[in-house]
């Protein structure tokens, strides 16, 4: 690869503190978001392209991102959904013979801002310590104070309302119609992968906006209602929450997956709280309560379910625990037909150990 002088560029956090950097490529510009951190050593274009981190400015503590390129098949939607990405090493050129592109050509398709040369043990040990927060990535490194006032006006991802951002326009099918299930999602932030794990499991899938009502999924007559993962606070989804208290009212086979396991739990009365950090890796060690087995996990989240309040509830149990902070990572209803989980099951590219949880929504639709 030719010498190429790039742009300088900063990481300005929400509290003042600046890093510095250099800009990927020839892109130059500005993009807000609140900044968080990413553990995967792997399974960057997935991230990238993760409904759930939608809003976000990702930090990859990998040392070295780019060096297998992307493939047109290992994405999770139809675009990039994080608001700018910050590295230490980016990798311009790639090796990996399935690789249809580089990722610069891939980010630049998306008019994505990237930068890199930044400390990131340090920005991420720094934001581990003070926990997420709202910054701007930029290669206006001689507009610091206007870049501050126009950061201050970016909203607070506590109390968003994201799935709106990221949901079907109208719905859509996906699977074989002949399949022997019929499943009813409801997308506030799907991603392709659970879509595929589903579907293989003999099940036709028609996946409805972010806003629809019971009575929409209903009319598909489905065996089976599913709740996606998706970005923001749970709490502005009243609409989801209506949904999912029909479904349960109903006594009908309902799953869901981190946003819609958040969203379960408020339709039971449980209230959600915004981490200091949230886990976002593909390492996260989680216990299943029922069968004393562990599990490592791929997770996304920003909130958390009450696990005081969820405890106490009569018609909850905890099925599952967050090993590294005991917070709440699966519930099911005592006497419902109807299980949630914190992280991703359909984890892409791994780990696999949660994929049972597919065939677990299966056996209760059968039942």
């Amino acid at each position: 690869m030719k010498y190429q002088k790039r742009q300088k560029a900063i990481v300005l956090l929400a509290d003042g503190t600046i890093f510095y950097g250099k800009a990927v490529g020839n892109k130059q510009g500005t993009a807000f978001g609140e900044v968080c951190f990413n553990t995967g050593m792997t399974g960057y274009q997935e991230i990238f392209t993760d409904p759930s981190y939608y809003g976000q400015l990702m930090v990859a503590t990998n040392a070295h991102i780019g060096n297998y390129g992307t493939n047109k098949d290992e994405v999770e939607s139809d675009s990039i959904k994080i608001a700018g990405l910050i590295v230490k090493n980016f990798s311009y050129e790639y090796s990996r013979d399935i690789a249809d592109k580089s990722l610069e050509e891939f980010l630049d398709d998306n008019n994505l801002l990237a930068i890199s040369d930044v400390d990131t043990r340090a920005l991420v040990s720094y934001i581990r310590d003070h926990g997420a927060m709202n910054a701007v990535i930029s290669t206006e490194v001689d507009n610091i104070e206007g870049l501050k006032k126009q950061l201050s006006e970016v909203p607070e991802m506590n109390g968003l309302e994201l799935a709106s951002k990221v949901s079907t326009k109208e719905p859509y099918y996906f699977g074989d119609e002949n399949a022997t299930y019929k499943v009813a999602a409801l997308d506030i932030g799907i991603k392709k992968n659970i879509l595929r794990n589903i579907a293989k499991r003999d099940a036709y899938i028609k996946v409805f906006p972010y806003n629809a009502k019971f009575e929409d999924l209903e009319a598909f007559k489905p065996d089976g209602y599913f709740l996606s993962n998706g970005p923001g606070d749970p709490e502005p989804l009243v609409e989801a929450q209506e949904v999912a208290k029909e479904i349960i009212k109903r006594d009908l086979p309902l799953f869901g997956i981190c946003l819609g396991h958040q969203v379960i739990a408020l339709a039971n009365g449980v209230s959600t709280y915004k981490m200091h950090n949230g886990h976002r890796g593909i390492n996260h060690p989680v216990k299943n309560l029922k069968t004393g087995k562990g599990e490592i996990t791929s997770q996304n989240h920003g909130f958390a379910v009450n696990r005081e309040e969820a405890e106490a509830n009569p018609d909850l149990e905890i099925t599952h625990v967050h090993l590294n902070d005991h917070t709440v990572a699966g519930l099911a209803m005592k006497n419902k037909n109807c299980f949630s989980v914190q992280y991703h099951p359909e984890a892409s590219p791994g780990p696999h150990d949660s994929s049972y949880l597919f065939d677990q929504f299966i056996e209760n639709i059968k039942k």
